[in-house]
């Protein structure tokens, strides 16, 4: 069919003047008939002159119905205006209905009645329009993340399936997580979320038949990156799978999803979490050690016999949700004891160091910063808290945990925010020292993870206006969340001030005590250059998730169209300068100068992270809402327990 462009006349009120009622076709007709010398000279015609004149108005009659519903047809066209960014075109059958008004003038109506309450200016197909070209440009750009992953799974697949991770140039395969099989079940929920049944089948597949042995082969791996990645990843598939209820339509998929029985899922998450206990068995206090040997069941201290605190904090998410299913409470109980000690340990305003003893059980060191081994301390205290809330570890009161999570809060607003100079960008930066050393304006890449985590904490996931609706939000939680867009404008920054539009793994910031000069992004358009400070040891992009992370909790929190666009062009980055033409993503050693020189890694998080956040972000809001899902540090979200809930869902598993 050909087709014909819009004009702006297409899309205006057909009117001749305002002031003329509308006529019907019927009252045209009958008008003409009545004014004409056939009404003054009826009374003697005959009958050929009475049946020429009935033809007569029979043909007008036609003639004035098939014209409006040739118009009607037209503005029908009009309302599936294609929006997808292509040039506005509709069916030739508004050309019809133009030769149709020539040959049979409309009678003058007035404009289209506007709706109640509506403004002058204000067109319903306007706004329609718009409504359908937000639906699908965020459809258009979820369909490149997904290709994105696709294209990533691709390369893994390829040249490195079974490996923990691709090296997307040397096109081969590296275990640097265990030989557990890391990037398989780490991208397994995003599969999943974005409907990719052909993956999530290749690696339900490989879990269910290749794990075992891997589980029962393979040597060393760290307590916490297994746990987040490979058991949170084997929890997510299972619930996300229909494991709990049957059914996947629990987090808003519409999708049915193929792949082994779920509770292939959960047994090998209890097979893991079994191997990995005794990393808490064998500490003499509730800190557990950092090293696992799963053939041996053994555990030990790292090299210098200390823990991250960050690492020691965050497997409580997934060991509880374990004993949830299961119904052991073995796993929830050693996690939680961690926390319950914490909890007693002395603290600089809320704030801990970095390092912990699993031999002392106390701090070691100094050093507090939001950054590596420290951040997600922060952010199990108020996830952990948003999981169990509702149901209680054992029936206990986690209270506690937001009041740490609270302290935490105040003491980073006290003692490591500061702004930039000249522009006044707000940054986290550290105390290498602690209480009585001196602030550095060092801000990690990983440090984006907290306007997120401070947004969950002001709204409990709910949105802005919900939240304030329900009267949730306390004066503190409000000053929270304007601090949290804040620091995300500062991590936005971070990639927008740069030459390829990627954020460098460790920013500096330009204070009245610290700037070093000559050390700038490289992107002259950018009003922040004299802000950020990029050392050359720290110019390198491993493919990290925090700062889209954010920019999902956020959108879905403030519904702020920005973060999108934000999100957008961030994406847009990693394909120009990330990308590898026979499969994967690669990092980068340098983000301040074009081309960049590539890292041969493509990182787990990368599939298991960063695109699942822009997926979602550019997703539906009913899909894993957050007032119902928590997301684990490393991006695979685990339903939030109510009470009542916990018996049902012990009750489901042990049947299935």
């Amino acid at each position: 069919m050909a087709v014909l462009p819009i004009t702006s006349h297409d899309l205006q009120s057909d009117y001749d003047n305002a002031k003329f009622r509308r006529r019907s076709a019927f009252k045209v007709i009958t008008q003409a008939v009545l004014t004409s010398n056939v009404r003054r000279n009826c009374g003697s015609c005959g009958v050929g002159k009475l049946l020429a004149l009935l033809m007569i108005a029979g043909l007008a009659f036609l003639t004035v119905a098939h014209t409006n519903s040739g118009i009607s047809a037209a503005s029908e066209i009009v309302q599936h205006i294609n929006v997808r960014g292509e040039e506005n075109v509709i069916t030739e059958g508004h050309g019809n209905a133009e030769s149709l008004k020539r040959f049979w003038r409309k009678p003058p109506r007035l404009p289209p009645r506007l709706p109640p309450h509506g403004k002058a200016g204000n067109n319903s197909l306007a706004a329609e329009a718009h409504n359908q070209q937000h639906i699908l440009g965020s459809a258009v750009r979820q369909n490149k993340v997904a290709e994105a992953f696709r294209h990533a799974w691709t390369g893994y697949k390829n040249y490195a399936m079974g490996s923990d991770e691709l090296m997307p140039l040397s096109k081969r395969g590296v275990d640097g997580l265990g030989g557990l099989g890391a990037t398989i079940v780490d991208s397994l929920d995003t599969a999943m979320i974005m409907g990719l049944n052909d993956i999530v089948q290749e690696a339900g597949y490989w879990i269910e038949k290749k794990l075992p042995e891997r589980l029962n082969e393979k040597g060393q791996v760290n307590l916490f990156e297994t746990t987040i990645r490979v058991l949170g990843g084997l929890l997510s598939a299972y619930c996300l799978s229909g494991g709990e209820n049957g059914t996947t339509g629990g987090w808003g998929s519409r999708t049915r999803l193929d792949g082994p029985n779920p509770a292939i899922y959960l047994e090998r998450a209890q097979d893991l979490a079994d191997r990995l206990m005794v990393a808490f068995t064998s500490s003499p206090t509730p800190i557990p050690y950092s090293d696992v040997i799963l053939r041996e069941r053994s555990a030990h201290p790292a090299p210098d016999g200390l823990s991250s605190t960050s690492e020691v904090s965050s497997l409580q998410l997934e060991f509880w949700y374990l004993s949830k299913l299961s119904g052991n409470p073995k796993y929830g109980d050693a996690a939680m004891h961690v926390l319950e000690h914490l909890k007693t340990l002395p603290k600089f305003e809320g704030l801990v160091p970095i390092y912990i003893s699993p031999h002392s059980g106390h701090f070691s060191g100094q050093n507090i910063r939001l950054g590596s081994r420290g951040d997600s301390y922060y952010e199990y205290l108020v996830k952990v808290w948003l999981q169990q809330r509702g149901a209680g570890h054992g029936g206990s009161d986690v209270s506690y945990l937001r009041e740490m999570y609270d302290e935490a809060i105040k003491g980073v607003k006290n003692r490591l925010i500061q702004k930039s100079i000249p522009k006044g960008l707000v940054f986290v930066g550290e105390l290498p020292s602690g209480e009585d050393g001196s602030f550095y304006p060092k801000m990690d890449h990983l440090v984006c993870f907290l306007p997120g985590t401070l947004a969950l904490g002001a709204t409990r996931g709910l949105t802005k206006q919900r939240a304030m609706e329900e009267g949730l939000m306390t004066i503190e939680d409000i000053e929270n969340l304007k601090l949290a867009e804040d620091i995300m404008k500062t991590c936005y920054e971070m990639y927008s001030v740069t030459t390829t539009g990627l954020a460098p793994e460790i920013a500096h910031f330009h204070t009245q005590e610290f700037y070093e000069d000559g050390l700038q992004g490289g992107n002259k358009s950018s009003e922040f250059l004299g802000d950020i400070i990029i050392r050359y040891a720290d110019r390198h992009n491993l493919l990290r998730p925090e700062t889209v992370e954010s920019l999902f909790v956020l959108h879905r929190i403030t519904q702020d169209p920005k973060y999108l666009e934000w999100g957008w062009q961030i994406f847009q980055a990693f394909e120009s300068h990330t990308k590898v033409d026979s499969g994967g993503y690669s990092s980068l050693n340098d983000v301040t100068i074009l081309p960049p020189p590539r890292r041969d890694k493509m990182e787990t998080f990368f599939l298991g992270e960063t695109l699942k956040y822009l997926y979602l972000l550019f997703g539906d809001s009913n899909v894993l809402p957050l007032d119902k899902f928590v997301f684990n540090t490393e991006a695979h979200p685990l339903p939030i327990i109510r009470k009542g809930v916990e018996n049902d869902l012990t009750s489901q598993t042990q049947a299935s």
